[in-house]
């Protein structure tokens, strides 16, 4: 199952990737700014969840006493399921794209919400994917009774 890209580019690097893309989009698409009402506050709010769903679960790990490393999920010693794990599988990869959206707001042009997609459809087939296979085998029976009641993103 696992290909030569799946699991091997860390997603800060996707996400950093994204936001130039997002930029490169925003400014080089037709378009005009959208300027929502009360962009900065937006924008503020969007950070402040981003990276609360990026660093709380990292907490939980190292509670847990397991890796982190989205690059080695083969070493996981236990599966998270508390915590913001009880409403999203995810919750690193979906701060990570909140945080996306709060540069998208910043970036404030229509073609810039391309990357938004694109961040989610890389990281979902080349990283959540892969590593779902692999905490299938690692944690078969808790696996998927994790998968039951807790959705991939949201």
């Amino acid at each position: 199952m696992l290909n030569k890209l799946e699991t091997k580019v860390p997603p800060l690097v996707v996400l950093l990737a994204c936001m130039a893309i997002a930029w490169m989009l925003g400014h080089g698409l037709p378009g005009r700014p959208i300027e929502p009402p009360f962009q900065g506050a937006i924008i503020v709010l969007l950070i402040a969840a981003g990276l609360y769903l990026n660093l709380a679960p990292k907490f939980a790990f190292d509670r847990a006493e397991t890796t982190v490393n989205p690059l080695s999920p083969e070493n996981a010693s236990t599966l998270v399921t508390t915590g913001l794990y009880r409403w999203t599988r995810n919750p690193m990869y979906l701060g990570q794209a909140v945080l996306l959206t709060a540069w998208v707001v910043f970036v404030d042009r229509p073609g810039a919400w391309l990357a938004v997609p694109l961040f989610v459809a890389y990281i979902t087939r080349l990283q959540i994917l892969p590593e779902e296979y692999i905490l299938h085998r690692r944690f078969p029976g808790l696996y998927v009774s994790f998968c039951e009641r807790t959705r991939r993103w949201l």
